[in-house]
């Protein structure tokens, strides 16, 4: 395909993504919601909506006439994407090996953390769509593509699994590597920064932009962070801090006397290899840094 031609698609798509934001970004509060409701964590519910949205997208673009009811069908779309995480996959034995009954898988017993006795991934989705966004019957079985009845029954079944949350404290030992990213960070020095970092780093704004390869990231998101907001001289230089979380070690970035992004790191060896800043993450920067007790600020999906 010829370069003109590249850019003529891409330009089409990112104008397609555009108009569909124009419609469904206003629903993303509620949908965020619904997939925190479903999942262990907020960085779970972020992935889960960033998929759901990528989802229906592309379903969209294949249907012959657009939803009558966009916040009805989006959470089907998001429903439909759970029951499918959840579903066991079994891998077929190896040659000659016995089967065994094997370990339940992680991302299952996380979804049920909170739960005395599994639900399953319908009963989850059922009980929530009731009794959190009041769906009727009839609508949280068209979200589960069911029936009322088969519902009514999940509902009954759901709710008696039902207890409170536990709470998680595990202090995560975090990296040496976090420490020295942070001391270079506070002090606006690029260089070092950019040793930390694997050539092949991203730098993801989920759902927004990906920097790739540690040039772009060090032009792009550590450039503009550090040097390129009027506002630092107002507030004081931009400082970054390791804190723990759910039993994970993530980098608070502040301005001023409040945090503007969390980021999740990931570490190999002595180098950075992705960086995921939530910075245009509203709901997951607001849970995270009041379950952490810190002052934060939110800057809204895309910038204004």
């Amino acid at each position: 395909m010829s370069t003109g031609a590249q850019d003529l698609l891409g330009g089409a798509v990112k104008a397609s993504w555009r108009r569909f934001l124009e419609t469904y970004e206003p629903l993303r509060p509620d949908l965020y919601r619904y997939c925190r409701h479903l999942t262990r964590s907020p960085w779970d519910a972020e992935d889960m909506t960033q998929e759901t949205l990528a989802r229906a997208f592309v379903t969209l673009g294949l249907m012959a006439e657009p939803p009558d009811n966009p916040r009805a069908w989006l959470f089907r779309v998001a429903s439909n994407a759970w029951i499918n995480r959840m579903r066991p996959r079994p891998e077929p034995p190896a040659f000659d090996e016995v089967p065994t009954a094997s370990a339940e898988p992680r991302a299952t017993r996380e979804a049920a953390g909170t739960l005395i006795a599994q639900l399953s991934p319908q009963e989850r989705a059922a009980v929530v769509l009731k009794d959190a966004f009041g769906f009727s019957l009839e609508e949280t079985a068209e979200a589960l593509s069911t029936t009322p009845g088969a519902i009514k029954a999940a509902l009954h079944r759901g709710r008696a699994k039902l207890v409170a949350p536990q709470a998680e404290d595990v202090p995560p030992v975090h990296p040496r590597i976090l420490d020295a990213f942070c001391d270079a960070f506070n002090a606006r020095d690029l260089d070092r920064l950019t040793a930390l970092l694997l050539d092949s780093t991203t730098l993801e704004y989920p759902g927004f932009k990906i920097e790739y390869g540690a040039t772009a990231v060090r032009a792009g998101s550590l450039h503009g962070t550090l040097y390129g907001c009027p506002d630092h001289e107002l507030v004081g230089p931009p400082r970054c801090e390791v804190r723990g979380h759910r039993g994970e070690s993530i980098l608070l970035w502040w301005s001023g006397a409040e945090v503007h992004a969390v980021v999740r790191v990931e570490v190999e060896g002595d180098r950075i290899t992705q960086l995921r800043n939530y910075y245009h993450a509203p709901e997951v920067v607001s849970e995270v840094c009041r379950e952490l007790g810190v002052p934060f600020r939110t800057h809204g999906y895309r910038p204004a």
